[in-house]
C-alpha cells in the first residue's frame, strides 16, 4: 500500500482456488493488473510425506487455475511464491537458481515440490510463449506474525513456538522433537519477504527464478533452544533420532536478489520476538 497498490485479497473462506471455474470468474470480475500467488497446501515432514497425493492435487489445481488463468484474463505481471524444497536434496550449497531439476528431490515433500516446479515452469512458459511477466520467486523457510500455528501441519517455527509454548504452560519437563537436531535450515521473517516482493516487482530484468533467502543458518537443535529461550521453558528439549531429517542442509544463494539491491534486515532472535508476542496475543 506504501507503494501505491491497491490490494486485492482473497481469502480461502472467500475463493476455493481449486475450482477452476470459481478463480477465472473472480480473475474476469477483478481484473487484476498484478498478482502475488502465495496460496498453497503446506506442512511439516510429517504431514508432507503422509499426503503426498493430496499436496500434488491440491497445490497443481491452484497453480495451474491461478496462473492461466491469470494469463486469460489478460494480467501482465504474476509473481509466482515457490519453495526451497523444489531443489536436489543434494544440491551444491548455497543453492543457485540452476540447480533447479538436476537432482532428485527429498522424498519426505516431493509431491509439494513437484506442484511448485511445475508452477515455476508454467511461469516460465507464459512468459516465453506470450510474452508474459511471470516470475517466480523461492523464499527460503518463513515465519512471522498471522502465521499457521499447528504442532503436527505447520512448518518449523510455528510448529516449534507451538510445542514449546504449550510445554511451558503445561510444566512439562520435556518436549520431544524429530530426528536428530542437526540439520541445518534457513530462515526469512515475512516482513522481509514482502520488502523483497516489491523489489522484484519493480525490478526491470529478465530473471524468471529468484532465490530470496536470508543468507542465516541455524541447526534445528540451536533453533529450538533460541526458541525455549524466547519463551521462557526451561524443561529439557529431546531429539527422536528415529523419525527423519529431511535435508541436512538447506542454505539459498540470494545473489541475484541482494544486487538488486534487497537484503534481510531482520535477525532471527528479532523476528522470532515479534513473532511470540503476536502468538501470545492472537493465538494463546
Amino acid at each position: 500500500q506504501s507503494e501505491n497498490y491497491k490490494i486485492i485479497y482473497a481469502p480461502h473462506n472467500e475463493l476455493e482456488l481449486t475450482d477452476q471455474s470459481q478463480t477465472y470468474e473472480w480473475l474476469k470480475i477483478n481484473k487484476p493488473d498484478v498478482i502475488i500467488m502465495a496460496a498453497g497446501r503446506v506442512g511439516g515432514i510429517g504431514a508432507n510425506a503422509s499426503n503426498q497425493a493430496a499436496f500434488l492435487q491440491d497445490n497443481l489445481s491452484m497453480t495451474q487455475n491461478v496462473i492461466h488463468g491469470a494469463h486469460l484474463a489478460d494480467v501482465e505481471k504474476l509473481i509466482y511464491l515457490g519453495s526451497s524444497c523444489i531443489y536436489p536434496k543434494e544440491a551444491l550449497q548455497p543453492i543457485s537458481e540452476n540447480a533447479l531439476l538436476t537432482g532428485a528431490l527429498e522424498p519426505t515433500n516431493e509431491g509439494y515440490a513437484l506442484a511448485k516446479i511445475a508452477g515455476v515452469k508454467l511461469c516460465e512458459f507464459c512468459s516465453t510463449q506470450y510474452g508474459r511477466n511471470y516470475r517466480s520467486v523461492m523464499p527460503t523457510n518463513l515465519y512471522g506474525e498471522h502465521d499457521h500455528f499447528d504442532a503436527e501441519k505447520s512448518h518449523v517455527i510455528p510448529a516449534l513456538m507451538l510445542k514449546i509454548h504449550q510445554a511451558k504452560i503445561n510444566g512439562d519437563e520435556e518436549v520431544a522433537l524429530w530426528g536428530t537436531g542437526k540439520p541445518l535450515r534457513e530462515f526469512l521473517y515475512v516482513d522481509d519477504l514482502a520488502g523483497a516482493l516489491i523489489h522484484v516487482l519493480n525490478d526491470n530484468g529478465t530473471d524468471l527464478i529468484i532465490n530470496i533467502g536470508s543468507g542465516e543458518e541455524i541447526s534445528i537443535k540451536e533453533l529450538s533452544a533460541l526458541m525455549a529461550s524466547i519463551i521462557g521453558y526451561k524443561g529439557s528439549i529431546v531429539f527422536d533420532p528415529l523419525k527423519p531429517d529431511g535435508t541436512m542442509r538447506k542454505l539459498l544463494n540470494s545473489k541475484k536478489i541482494n544486487d538488486m539491491g534487497w537484503k534481510a534486515k531482520t535477525n532471527l532472535q528479532d523476528g522470532l520476538k515479534k513473532t511470540y508476542r503476536w502468538f501470545l496475543e492472537n493465538v494463546d
